[in-house]
Parts: C-alpha cells; sequence; structure tokens
C-alpha cells in the first residue's frame, strides 16, 4: 500500500486581504510560515521520503519548511498548482462585479461548464492533479511522499477520488496547512486503487487561519 499526504499551503498575505490568487501568488504571512513549521514537527515522524510541491511561490515555501523538518529534497511539480482563475487572478474578492461573481460562483456551486474567462475548468484541474499523484505509484518501493499543493486543487484531487463529478458542488473544506491522505491499496471492502483515509486535518495547528475565502486559494 502507498500512503500519500496532501498538505494546503499556509496562509498568505493575499489570503488574509481576501484577494483572489489562482497561479497568481503572494508570499506566505508569518503566520502561514508557523502553520508550515508546525506541519513540519507533525510529519518529521512519520517517514516521509518525497516532498513534492507546486511550482508557485507559496506552495514552494512551505514545502521547504517541512522538507527541513523531514531531512528530505523539495521535488516541483507544476501538475500541482492552483486553479488558473483566468481574468480574476490578483482581484480583490469584494471587487467583483456581479458577473465576475457569477463566474466565480460558477466554480463550486456545480454548474459543469463553470470557467472564469481564459481560465480552466474543474475537469482540467482534477485531470492535472490525478496525474501528479498517479506519478507517485513510479517512485521507489517503501516511498512515503507528501505532496504540497492549493485548496481548489486538492479539493478537487479527494472530491474525485470519492467519485464525485470535479464540477459537484464543493463541500470539502481544506484550510491553509491542513493535511489529508489518500492510500492505493487493495482491500476486500473498498474499491481498488486511490482511497481516502484522511481529509482536513487541522489538530497539528494552534488555530485555522481565517482563510476559506472562495477563489482567494
Amino acid at each position: 500500500m502507498l500512503q500519500v499526504y496532501l498538505v494546503r499551503h499556509g496562509e498568505t498575505v493575499w489570503n488574509a486581504a481576501r484577494r483572489i490568487q489562482g497561479q497568481s501568488d503572494s508570499a506566505l504571512t508569518d503566520k502561514g510560515e508557523q502553520q508550515a513549521r508546525q506541519v513540519g514537527e507533525r510529519v518529521k515522524t512519520l517517514g516521509i521520503t518525497h516532498v513534492i510541491a507546486s511550482d508557485l511561490g507559496r506552495t514552494r515555501r512551505t514545502a521547504e519548511i517541512i522538507a527541513d523538518a523531514c531531512g528530505c529534497p523539495v521535488t516541483l511539480d507544476a501538475r500541482l498548482r492552483e486553479l488558473n482563475m483566468g481574468c480574476l487572478e490578483q482581484r480583490p474578492l469584494d471587487g467583483l462585479t456581479a458577473e465576475e461573481e457569477r463566474w466565480r460562483k460558477a466554480l463550486v456551486d456545480g454548474t459543469e461548464a463553470g470557467r472564469i474567462p481564459g481560465g480552466e475548468s474543474m475537469s482540467e484541474l482534477a485531470a492535472r492533479m490525478h496525474d501528479a499523484l498517479n506519478a507517485c505509484l513510479d517512485l521507489p518501493a517503501g516511498s512515503r511522499p507528501l505532496l504540497v499543493s492549493h485548496g481548489m486543487a486538492l479539493g478537487a484531487l479527494v472530491s474525485t477520488i470519492l467519485g464525485l463529478p470535479a464540477h459537484a458542488e464543493r463541500r470539502l473544506r481544506l484550510r491553509n496547512c491542513s493535511i489529508s491522505r489518500v492510500d492505493h491499496q487493495q482491500s476486500a471492502w473498498l474499491a481498488s486503487g486511490w482511497i481516502v483515509e484522511t481529509a482536513g486535518d487541522v489538530s497539528h495547528l494552534d488555530a485555522p487561519a481565517l482563510d476559506e475565502l472562495p477563489g482567494a486559494h
């Protein structure tokens, strides 16, 4: 059985400011750096062998802190990037027009064809996230990887492992520096392949950040 840990990046300046990030970037706040250190303390005894991160700055920095605690290097994988949010990236969430807010809401309310102009669909996001996860199957036997990614991206991955369509209503909360785990296994009582062991664990954090800002991931 292969165990893969999934971590969302730490709180960023734009998370705190309610600003849409997507594949644009902003630095971790002091709280975000502390959250990443707390993840490192939590996972350093788990035998993590690989830390693989989205190549965006906020995930790369989170991964560096975790990898330092685990004593292993960081590998970057652009497939783990956040959803491309097109023309709404870098925009203040509270400054969207009514039409722009409809575009954003279509990503989380179950709209099958939801897409921000210039951005990705949830199906495209889920496909590349599954590609990144499946690449872990090629790691040496005995590996225990940890992937550092983003809120929308990890939500799409976990939800589709559970059998939901990529465009399903978004109902899984994955806060900054939450830890999830998925396993690749064979079981008489579960479907073969990837299963969700845990999702969104924040018991290692002093307090969850105020980061549940739709589109600000």
